[in-house]
């Protein structure tokens, strides 16, 4: 009784086990999406080599790349226990059909040998017709065939166990070979891991090499991102400017309608004593201007509202409100500028490995192959075109937002484009270490710059 108590706790733990872990189909997909990932990597990997100097994209790509192997052998991990755990089960579930087998054929045999001592007819109907009375000749009867039927059954029931049975053995011999697979694909993933890590090593190696250019590579952009960030703060203000000079000319018109009107009705209140007198043309048309003033009044209580909200001056229209929001509802779903690339330096401060160096990014740094299309990421208008000594740089205000992409070999756009998601802004350019990168900036009119990464869609 312990022993069956035992079984079944240790049967229902392997359950809870299973039900636990992710299924064959999951783990596939994710082994297939981080075999892509890596197939991307490197494909982007051999084209900046070209370089034989190494690079922080170069690190960068390989860091990524580590990483998601890593992901991988741990998907091929999971796979592993997963099989161990249906093996295990597969066996305990073939052991216990096989004791059930064994006592089906025991209890057959059993039957068998029954028959065989009774297998004459005189035995039969001598059992039949010693019965007491009818009612019991007619359950003797229904007893001899029930016992046949009996026997049948057990006949259909060991086959049928001895068929599962088989087909349980076949599974387990599909597991054990998917796990032979699984273990061999594991051990190739860990040697090409070792391969990653020397390269790793190597490119930190160079760069400690050169730990004075790199300095001066980082001092650079520094300077640069300073020269980007003075740019997009002077558009900023700009926009404010202009957007308070509008509102404040708005205002002053509602003003001068105001005095209109109350002009119009002074001069209705004058002429009230004539019931047939009609209103002067030029009442009338103050009348009219008013009427539209109002409903041009009432267009700004149709903006979109959202509770808890700060407005600010590059919102006081519904096309600069409109835009905000909808840019703030696509946080963390924005498509990336690039079609292909990795953030090489993230947002905020950060260290090379391997040496004393370090920086602080204001934008994400995006390494991408030479003359890749940039793209917008929002729906918006370009607020700016500017050349950053050698590359060109673009600022796009969507309402109180603004992105900023630099390093640009090649530019599409003129100030005052309305562009789209999507829209082609130009085409990268290379940084200083040669490798194709933009650098790609999100700031807010009245927050400071803010990481990227948030707003754009996961890869």
């Amino acid at each position: 009784m312990t022993k069956r108590l035992f079984t079944a706790i240790v049967c229902l733990l392997i359950g809870f086990g299973v039900f636990a872990q992710d299924t064959k189909e999951d783990i596939q997909k994710k082994q297939e999406e981080l075999r892509q990932e890596i197939a991307q990597l490197n494909q982007t990997l051999n084209q900046i080599k070209s370089n034989k100097k190494k690079s922080l994209s170069q690190l960068a790509l390989v860091q990524k790349k580590i990483a998601a192997r890593n992901a991988l052998i741990r998907t091929i991990n999971n796979d592993l226990t997963r099989l161990d755990n249906t093996i295990y089960s597969n066996q305990l579930e073939i052991n216990a059909m096989k004791r059930e087998l064994d006592t089906l054929k025991i209890n057959y045999a059993k039957s068998l040998v029954f028959a065989y001592k009774n297998r004459s007819s005189y035995d039969y109907l001598n059992f039949i017709f010693s019965a007491t009375s009818f009612n019991d000749a007619v359950k003797r009867i229904a007893y001899l065939k029930s016992y046949k039927q009996y026997r049948e059954t057990q006949v259909a029931t060991i086959q049928k166990t001895q068929q599962v049975m088989q087909d349980k053995i076949a599974t387990l011999t599909s597991n054990k070979t998917d796990k032979k697979t699984a273990l061999a694909d594991q051990g190739k993933e860990l040697n090409v891991l070792q391969e990653d890590r020397k390269e790793q090593d190597d490119v930190l190696k160079d760069l400690k090499g050169r730990e004075n250019d790199v300095a001066k590579q980082i001092q650079q952009n520094q300077r640069d991102q300073q020269k980007l960030k003075g740019a997009l703060q002077a558009i900023i203000n700009r926009e404010i400017a202009e957007a308070k000079k509008r509102e404040a000319a708005r205002l002053k018109a509602i003003e001068d309608q105001k005095k209109k009107d109350e002009a119009a009705a002074a001069l209705a209140a004058a002429n009230k004593t004539n019931n047939n007198a009609t209103i002067p043309n030029d009442a009338k048309t103050n009348v009219d201007a008013s009427a539209n003033n109002k409903s041009s009044n009432n267009a700004s209580s149709n903006l979109p509202v959202t509770s808890n909200r700060v407005y600010n001056v590059l919102e006081s229209t519904s096309e600069g409100l409109t835009s905000s929001i909808n840019f703030e509802k696509n946080r963390g779903h924005l498509p990336w500028p690039v079609s292909s690339g990795i953030v090489s330096i993230h947002f905020g401060s950060y260290t090379i490995p391997g040496t004393k160096l370090s920086g602080n990014n204001s934008g994400i740094t995006i390494s991408t192959p030479y003359g890749a299309t940039v793209k917008s990421v929002a729906d918006g208008v370009v607020s700016g075109v500017f050349d950053m000594g050698g590359t060109q740089a673009i600022v796009i205000m969507h309402g109180k937002y603004f992105t900023a992409y630099s390093n640009l070999a090649t530019v599409k756009v003129s100030k005052g484009t309305q562009v789209n998601a999507g829209t082609v802004l130009g085409t990268a350019d290379r940084g200083q270490d040669g490798d194709g990168e933009i650098t790609f900036m999100v700031e807010s009119s009245s927050g400071g710059y803010m990481n990227p990464e948030s707003w754009l869609s996961a890869k």
